[in-house]
């Protein structure tokens, strides 16, 4: 079954205010039991050696560990991009980096599978002019 546009931005929402509330539980409600989660900072944690975890137990204990470490954490959204099989969230963190998570979903709504990049180096904000 894919998901609609309107779904997918109503999924966005809710992801976003999930991970901005901090809330490990809230966060990991949005994701399936048996998620494939990548990301280069599990790896940067030392909590798997290819970034990747698998189960919603070791998600969130991954959610427990990490959120702490970054008490000011928050995710500006800038893109929700469509694609055949899923989505790719594009965001701005705390930090000006910019990070993409692609999803792919269940066909209840939950996250199955993501995976996350980072920029290389913080994206300058442009403050002045529209471009």
């Amino acid at each position: 079954m894919t998901l609609t546009k309107t779904q997918y931005e109503s999924l966005s929402r809710d992801w976003f205010d999930a991970w901005n509330s901090h809330d490990p539980r809230a966060i990991a409600s949005l994701y399936a039991d048996d998620v494939v989660f990548t990301s280069p900072f599990i790896a940067k944690m030392e909590l798997s050696d290819d970034g990747t975890i698998t189960g919603i137990e070791a998600f969130f204990n991954y959610l427990q560990k990490a959120l702490p470490r970054v008490p000011n954490l928050k995710f500006e959204p800038v893109a929700n991009c469509l694609g055949v099989n899923g989505n790719t969230l594009v965001y701005r963190n705390q930090s000006s980096h910019i990070v993409t998570e692609i999803q792919t979903h269940t066909a209840d709504g939950l996250i199955q599978s993501a995976d996350v990049a980072y920029s290389i180096a913080p994206i300058r904000r442009n403050t002045h002019g529209s471009r």
